[in-house]
């Protein structure tokens, strides 16, 4: 019979293919739910994983859901790496998105062009500022960063559901709970005619080499890692805890800020209830799927964009429900987890 052993060190090739696996897993599993639902298994896999890519309108869609899942996930590296467990960047993006849309909505026609810096900067201060709750109150009253930072991502909604349905509601769009459109001038640039990719895409892909060079380049990043992997040794090497976790959860909040800012800014240009698209919780799977790494993060965001987009496609040509996002986000999820077993265990056949 099959036997899980403990291997001797955990095994650095697993680590790599794992995702790999889990991915191959999630395809065999979706081709299944597809039989099962009555559709053609070639035609739910060609919606998922050549749709998305096949053109070069695809692929700039494909780039524009793929930016805020790469920036939030790369935050979401940080903390993780340092044992902080913030499960709440959904409610600091929205936050992010709130902060930015509100200073986009003092523009006017005769703005300058410097009301862009600080959209991008009123998001990242929505961000910190929310991920400071949760540091705080872990901090002085050693709460739980798991409740407190997934709780507040209902308090951010319930907040945003306030302004769009209350003072920031456009006088003008026939009672939608929304705020009005953006002034040109204080929406993203784009960085390309006839597409929605904005400057968003260059700042995640800065993101992805300042990330990478704070953690692997640097004594504060080094700290952060220490400190996750061996708390004991970390604060023996005279590493703060404290600074460890505001630095985690700060960076955190504010690359989900940032990416809430592109967003409301970018492609949605306006406030509105559907500003919440659970990018914040999709970054999750992406970080993990990408091993914690900010260049494994890159290609993990694209695959979870194509899961985003091929889940719209299947509900417009295949008649699927909305969820089929979220199914396949799970069994993303669920399979790296079950693969992620290979990494300390190998499996054995005994008899007996």
């Amino acid at each position: 019979m099959l036997r899980l052993e403990v291997r001797p060190q955990p095994s650095a090739l697993w680590g790599y293919a794992s995702p790999l696996l889990a991915l191959l897993i999630t395809v065999l599993i979706g081709i299944a739910l597809f039989e099962v639902l009555g559709k053609d298994p070639v035609r739910g896999l060609q919606v998922f994983f050549w749709e998305p890519i096949k053109s070069g309108y695809a692929i700039s869609e494909l780039l524009v859901k793929a930016t805020p899942l790469l920036i939030i996930a790369l935050g979401l590296a940080v903390c993780f790496r340092s044992n902080v467990w913030n499960i709440g960047a959904e409610g600091q993006y929205i936050i992010g998105a709130i902060f930015a849309g509100g200073v986009a909505l003092m523009a006017n026609k005769t703005t300058g062009a410097w009301i862009v810096p600080a959209v991008i900067l009123a998001g990242m201060v929505g961000g910190m500022l929310w991920a400071g709750l949760t540091a705080l109150l872990r901090d002085r009253f050693n709460a739980n960063e798991i409740l407190v930072s997934l709780m507040l991502v209902y308090v951010a909604v319930q907040v945003l559901n306030y302004l769009v349905y209350g003072p920031w509601k456009d006088p003008g769009g026939y009672n939608f709970p929304q705020t009005k459109t953006f002034e040109r001038v204080a929406q993203m640039p784009r960085l390309m005619d006839g597409s929605r990719v904005n400057i968003g895409l260059l700042f995640a892909l800065l993101g992805v080499a300042g990330v990478w060079l704070f953690l692997f380049r640097t004594v504060s990043g080094y700290a952060q890692i220490v400190g996750g992997l061996a708390p004991m040794a970390s604060r023996y090497a005279g590493f703060s805890s404290r600074k460890a976790l505001w630095v985690a959860l700060l960076i955190s909040g504010g690359a989900a800020g940032l990416a809430g800012a592109f967003e409301v800014a970018g492609p949605i240009g306006q406030l509105t209830p559907y500003v919440p698209a659970g990018y914040g919780f999709a970054a999750i799977i992406v970080a993990f799927v990408g091993r914690l790494h900010p260049v494994g993060i890159v290609f993990s965001a694209l695959l979870m964009s194509m899961f985003y987009i091929g889940g719209e496609l299947a509900q417009s040509r295949l008649g699927l429900p909305k969820s089929i996002t979220g199914v396949f986000q799970g069994l993303l999820l669920f399979s790296l987890l079950a693969c992620d077993t290979l990494i300390a265990y190998r499996v054995r056949w005994k008899r007996g």
